[in-house]
C-alpha cells in the first residue's frame, strides 16, 4: 500500500516537473519570438517630416563647467526636415546596442526587451532641414538616471513633426552607460545611482549630481548658440530659434529641466514628466510657464517619501505664475511616457499589469497622451498658441486629471 502510494506520488511529481519544464520552454519560446519581431514605433502626429543627426560633443579647450563633468557628450537632434529619401534612422547604433546588452545581462536583453536593432523609427538620417520657416523653436530632452535619451524617440519625432528642434544628450557618468567617440564604454558607477541607497541619502546624492546635469544642459545650449555650418550638427546654423527655448524631462531629468529653467533666464518654459524635485527650485520656485505630467501614484500617498515629493511638488506650483498646469494619467506607471513601456516584452507588462501596481493604462495610448501634451504645451507657452488648445485636452483623453499637487 505505502509503497503504490510512494509509486503514485512520484509520478504525480514527475509529471509536475515536466509540466514546469515543458511551460518554461514554452515561455522561452514566446520571449523569443518577441524579442525578434520587428517593433515599429508610433508615428509622429505632426505634418514635418522628421529628421535625425547623432554626434559626439568631444571636451573643447574650455573646462568642464563643474568637477566631474565632462564636454563628451552624446548629442541626439530631431528636427523638421525637408521632404527626402535618407535612410531610416537606427533606434540605437550597434557600438550602443552592443554595450547595453553586456551591461544588461542575458535574460533581460535576450528576453524580456525587443531587439533594439528590430525597432523602426520614423525619422531619417541627416536630411536637410525644412526650409518651410526661417526658424524652429528648440526644446532641450533628457532623460532619467537609468534611460538612454533615445528611450525617448516617440516622443521627440512627435515634438519635431510639429516644428521644434529637439536635442538631447547622454553624459558620461550620469547616463547608465556612454560609448565614447573612440569606442570605449564608461558605465555609471554604483555611486552616482540613487535608487542604491535608503531615502535619506537618495535624496543627498541627487541634490549633489543635479548641478552636473544642470551643467551638462548648459554646456549644449552654449553649443547650439554658437554652431557654424562646418561643425556637427551644422545643417541646423541659423535655423535654432534659442529665443523659444523649452526643456523636457523624464524622472531625474524632469528634475533637471526644473532646475535648469530656474537657473537659466534662456529657458522659457519646462516640462517635468513623473520626476521628483531636488535643488533650489523647490524652495525658490519658477518664474516660467511650467507643466508636470505624472503617473499614478495614488497607491504611493501612504509612503513618507510619496508625501515629500508631493509636497515638494506643491511647493514649486504654488509659486508659479500663470501657465502652470499639472496632470496626472490615470493608471499610468513611470515608464509609461517612454518607448521602454514598448520595448520590454508585451507578456512582461500584461502580466505586471495584471497584478495591479504597475497600472493598467494601454502603452499606446499612454504616449499618445503624453506626445500630445507635450507638443499642446510648447505650442502654448513657446509659439502664442491659444492657450484653450491645452485646456481642452481633458475632453480628448478622460485618464488626464488635471488639478493641483
Amino acid at each position: 500500500m505505502l509503497k503504490r502510494l510512494a509509486k503514485t506520488l512520484l509520478k504525480i511529481f514527475t509529471g509536475l516537473v515536466l509540466l514546469f519544464f515543458v511551460a518554461l520552454v514554452a515561455l522561452f519560446l514566446v520571449l523569443s519570438v518577441e524579442h525578434h519581431s520587428v517593433l515599429t514605433l508610433p508615428a509622429p502626429s505632426g505634418r514635418f517630416p522628421v529628421g535625425r543627426t547623432s554626434f559626439h560633443l568631444l571636451p573643447s579647450s574650455q573646462p568642464a563647467r563643474l568637477p566631474g563633468t565632462s564636454n563628451d557628450l552624446m548629442v541626439w537632434i530631431w528636427y523638421p526636415a525637408a521632404p527626402n529619401t535618407a535612410p531610416p534612422a537606427e533606434y540605437l547604433p550597434a557600438e550602443w546596442r552592443s554595450a547595453d546588452a553586456q551591461h544588461s545581462g542575458i535574460l533581460l536583453s535576450k528576453f524580456l526587451t525587443r531587439d533594439p536593432a528590430r525597432v523602426r523609427t520614423h525619422s531619417t538620417t541627416g536630411p536637410p532641414i525644412s526650409p518651410e520657416q526661417p526658424t524652429y523653436p528648440v526644446a532641450i530632452l533628457r532623460a532619467g538616471g537609468g534611460a538612454f535619451t533615445t528611450d525617448f524617440t516617440t516622443l521627440a519625432e512627435d515634438l519635431a513633426s510639429y516644428g521644434y528642434i529637439v536635442v538631447g544628450f547622454d553624459a558620461p557618468y550620469r547616463t547608465i552607460l556612454f560609448v565614447t567617440s573612440d569606442g570605449r564604454v564608461i558605465e555609471r558607477p554604483p555611486s552616482n545611482n540613487p535608487e542604491n541607497l535608503a531615502p535619506p541619502a537618495a535624496k543627498h546624492l541627487a541634490n549633489s549630481l543635479l548641478p552636473q546635469w544642470v551643467a551638462d544642459t548648459e554646456t549644449i545650449v552654449d553649443y547650439l548658440t554658437v554652431v557654424r555650418p562646418s561643425q556637427p550638427a551644422g545643417q541646423l546654423s541659423g535655423h535654432l530659434d534659442l529665443q523659444h527655448l523649452g526643456m523636457f524631462g523624464h524622472s531625474f531629468g524632469g528634475a533637471t529641466s526644473l532646475q535648469f529653467c530656474h537657473d537659466d533666464p534662456r529657458c522659457k518654459a519646462a516640462i517635468d514628466i513623473d520626476g521628483a524635485p531636488f535643488g533650489s527650485v523647490v524652495q525658490e520656485g519658477l518664474r516660467q510657464p511650467t507643466m508636470f505630467l505624472l503617473s499614478d501614484h495614488s497607491r504611493e500617498m501612504s509612503d513618507p517619501v510619496s508625501r515629500e515629493i508631493a509636497a515638494k511638488l506643491q511647493a514649486i506650483y504654488d509659486r508659479l505664475p500663470n501657465g502652470r498646469l499639472f496632470v496626472t494619467l490615470t493608471g499610468a506607471n513611470h515608464f509609461t511616457f517612454s518607448d521602454q513601456i514598448l520595448l520590454k516584452s508585451p507578456l512582461l507588462i500584461h502580466t505586471l499589469q495584471l497584478a495591479g501596481p504597475f497600472g493598467h493604462l494601454d502603452p499606446h495610448r499612454g504616449l499618445a497622451i503624453t506626445a500630445t501634451y507635450v507638443h499642446t504645451f510648447f505650442d502654448v507657452y513657446l509659439k502664442s498658441a491659444p492657450a484653450a488648445q491645452l485646456t481642452s485636452l481633458s475632453t480628448q483623453f478622460p485618464e488626464a486629471q488635471s488639478g493641483t499637487p
